[in-house]
Parts: C-alpha cells; sequence; structure tokens
C-alpha cells in the first residue's frame, strides 16, 4: 500500500515538473517618451520554464492604439521569446496605461495580462478646461489659463471657437504663460462651444469647453414628440398659504 502512494506521489510530481510554464520577466513596464516621439514600444520577454512546448492562441491590446505582437506562435522546452506591444502617441498626452492580453494553452495559467503605462510629455497645461455662465447670467468675460509644459517652449497659441456665440481673446502672461478671455455673445438660451487650443508649429490639439447652463429652479419645457407642438413650460406655482389658527 505504501509502494502504490509513493509510486502515486512521484508520478504527480513529475507531471508536475514536466508541464509547459512561461515565466515572465515582467508583466508590467514604465515608458517615459520624449517629446516628438511617435509610438511608445514596451517589451515583454518571457521563457518556456516546462517540458513541453506552449502554444499560442491569441495576443491581443486593449484598444486600437496599441498593436501587440508575438515573435512565434510556439515555445519549446527552455526556449526564450518576448511580445511587443506599439502603443502610438497621436495627440495624447498625460499618463496612458494599456494592457495586453496572452492566451496559451498552459494548464495551470491561460491568461496573462500584460500592462504597458506611458507617461507622455504635456505641452500645455490648461486650468479650467471648462467654463460656464448660467442662463441669464452677465456675459462677462471668463479666464483660462494656458501655460507650457516642462521641458517645452512655447511662444504663441492660437484658440478657435466652434461657435460663433462665444468669442475668444489671447494675452500673453509671461514667459510660456497665457491668459484667454472666453465671453458670449449673450446668455439668453442654451448653446455650447468646443475651444481648441494649439501651440506653434505643434502636432497636438488641446480642448476646453465654454457652455451656457440651465439656471437654478427654471421650469424646463417638455419635449414634444415629431410633428407636434410642445406645451408651453409650466409656471411657477405660488406658496401655499398656511390655515388660519384654530381652523
Amino acid at each position: 500500500m505504501k509502494t502504490h502512494i509513493l509510486t502515486l506521489t512521484l508520478s504527480f510530481i513529475f507531471c508536475l515538473a514536466a508541464r509547459a510554464e512561461l515565466k515572465w520577466e515582467q508583466t508590467a513596464v514604465e515608458l517615459h517618451p520624449a517629446r516628438g516621439d511617435k509610438q511608445a514600444i514596451g517589451h515583454f520577454k518571457y521563457q518556456n520554464a516546462g517540458k513541453t512546448p506552449i502554444h499560442f492562441k491569441s495576443v491581443h491590446a486593449s484598444c486600437g492604439c496599441t498593436a501587440a505582437q508575438s515573435q512565434k506562435d510556439q515555445v519549446g522546452p527552455g526556449e526564450n521569446g518576448e511580445i511587443t506591444a506599439t502603443f502610438n502617441i497621436g495627440d495624447r498626452t498625460g499618463t496612458q496605461v494599456k494592457t495586453v492580453t496572452v492566451e496559451t494553452d498552459e494548464a495551470a495559467n491561460q491568461k496573462t495580462v500584460l500592462t504597458l503605462k506611458a507617461i507622455i510629455p504635456q505641452e500645455l497645461e490648461i486650468s479650467p478646461t471648462f467654463v460656464f455662465w448660467k442662463q441669464g447670467e452677465k456675459p462677462d468675460p471668463k479666464t483660462i489659463t494656458v501655460h507650457a509644459g516642462k521641458d517645452f517652449s512655447v511662444k504663441n497659441i492660437k484658440v478657435t471657437s466652434s461657435s460663433p456665440d462665444f468669442q475668444t481673446k489671447v494675452e500673453e502672461a509671461g514667459e510660456g504663460q497665457f491668459k484667454v478671455d472666453v465671453q458670449p455673445k449673450e446668455t439668453s438660451r442654451l448653446i455650447a462651444s468646443t475651444l481648441t487650443i494649439q501651440s506653434e508649429n505643434s502636432p497636438k490639439t488641446f480642448y476646453a469647453t465654454a457652455r451656457i447652463t440651465t439656471a437654478p429652479g427654471a421650469p424646463v419645457a417638455p419635449v414634444a414628440p415629431a410633428g407636434q407642438k410642445a406645451p408651453a413650460a409650466p409656471a411657477p406655482t405660488a406658496p401655499a398659504r398656511p390655515p388660519a389658527p384654530g381652523s
């Protein structure tokens, strides 16, 4: 009986030793692309530490801006390889986190998630990115501040409003610093505009928003079905008169 148990135990140990297993050097990388870089590429190296081959079923990225690729479809025992993840930067700035999911025919761990973190230099820093006026408010200008990010030199910026109902004016406020005054022509109706902000000789585009919002407590007219006239907005209701004493 003891011999039988020992045989089963040894067989189990040999099976564990023989199974395929990918050992990753790292499953997360942090990249710091330089100004002007169009791509950030992460390398995830591995080794088959088992005694049987491993087959890749799929390698796919979390979004269309990232492409993932494996060097080979099968990894033999003891072989090394790597998965490359290429992130297309485009207009993106700040911290970007993308993932790559790797599926294999390993018995123990068939799915591995690799993480690529790219910290992209911020060419322009904008505050605030949203300015608003309440409906009926006096249409005074409101200010957005823009200044060049670290290691960037910006001499001029251009600000364009998507709506002619908002006007913008740019003034220098110091080296690499700008003041953008945004002013609506009127605030009687609900309107919005996307403000496009660009620095000279740069393909990157930044955005802010200007909007006229509903005044608190204002009655909102219900929306009519297509082809029908909308009913009038409800009139303000007078406060109820308190009951007479003793009633």
